[in-house]
């Protein structure tokens, strides 16, 4: 559920929302634990292996991606661990939509037709393909829920200048580009996904997780078609499934609410949906690591990259 380690040479520490990060000069570890967050919220319980999961499937793409935009990774040495450089990150993440799904569904059945500057269509439906991929942006909040906001707001608030914005957009379409090939010689459509960039030696990079189950959705390809022409649900390889649960259970992150209590059943049922989506999208086969005692095989696997 979380690590508290203090290791020789080390600069400093940040805890997000389901990663760990320690700073080593110009190099950060970063390791993927199994919290899972929804609505911006972390929930009590861990899912086993979705650190392992999510920790993966990023490495996975960054190597994939690394011809089309810098990244930050230079190491995997634990199957839950990451090092990469230390970037400066922009204050915003770049969030790219080929279909109206999710957060953008429920805006646009509300009435909204503006989403972060954008216009939609009228007469869409709930899972239609958009015309073309749009970037909807959001801030980046250390607190509480990210907020939708648009290029213009982005510009006049000095959030990121006109032309470095410019860039991040067409490293995220171009990135939306290779992730949706990627997908589709895996009989999937990559619905929605969000990029982070930052800085370093004056230099855009790629940072913190791609196309993974935390950051984006999956469609099956061979049955959105006919789901869509009759209106049902389409099959998702997402977290989307963990949002829907709580919904029903009257929860959204908002004040007041409950986390409902999550039963064990349900714990299993979630580390294997995340196992799924990892060897769907990858192809690959999910080797399990050693749960036996997770914090001492991650704090040797660091040691050894510092040659401790």
């Amino acid at each position: 559920m979380q690590t508290n380690f203090n290791f020789p040479g080390q600069t400093g520490y940040y805890q997000g929302k389901v990663r760990e990060v320690y700073s080593f000069g110009d190099k950060l570890v970063m390791i993927a634990s199994d919290r899972i967050s929804a609505f911006d919220v972390v929930l009590p319980r861990p899912i086993p292996h979705k650190g392992q999961v999510l920790n993966q499937t990023a490495a996975y793409f960054l190597q994939a991606t690394a011809d089309l935009v810098p990244n930050w990774l230079i190491d995997v040495p634990d199957p839950n661990v990451s090092v990469g450089w230390r970037c400066e990150p922009y204050p915003v993440e770049m969030v790219v939509r080929g279909y109206l799904a999710g957060h953008a569904w429920r805006t646009y059945r509300a009435g909204g037709r503006l989403l972060c500057g954008v216009t939609l269509p009228d007469g869409l439906r709930e899972n239609d393909r958009l015309p073309t991929p749009i970037i909807t942006p959001t801030t980046k909040a250390h607190e509480g829920h990210d907020e939708d906001i648009s290029r213009e707001e982005i510009i006049r608030q000095g959030l990121v200048f006109d032309g470095e914005y410019s860039q991040l957009e067409n490293y995220a379409l171009a990135l939306f580009e290779r992730g949706t090939q990627m997908a589709g010689k895996r009989g999937l459509l990559l619905v929605d996904t969000k990029y982070e960039f930052g800085q370093r030696n004056n230099q855009v990079y790629l940072i913190d997780e791609v196309h993974t189950p935390d950051s984006s959705r999956y469609f099956y390809a061979d049955q959105y078609p006919e789901n869509q022409r009759q209106g049902l649900p389409q099959k998702q390889l997402s977290k989307e499934f963990v949002r829907e649960w709580l919904i029903a259970h009257n929860f959204q992150g908002k004040d007041g609410q409950t986390i409902p209590d999550m039963p064990d059943k349900w714990i299993a049922q979630i580390s294997a949906r995340y196992v799924e989506l990892y060897e769907t999208v990858t192809g690959l086969p999910f080797q399990p690591a050693d749960l036996t005692d997770p914090l001492a095989r991650i704090e040797v696997s660091i040691l050894k990259i510092f040659g401790q």
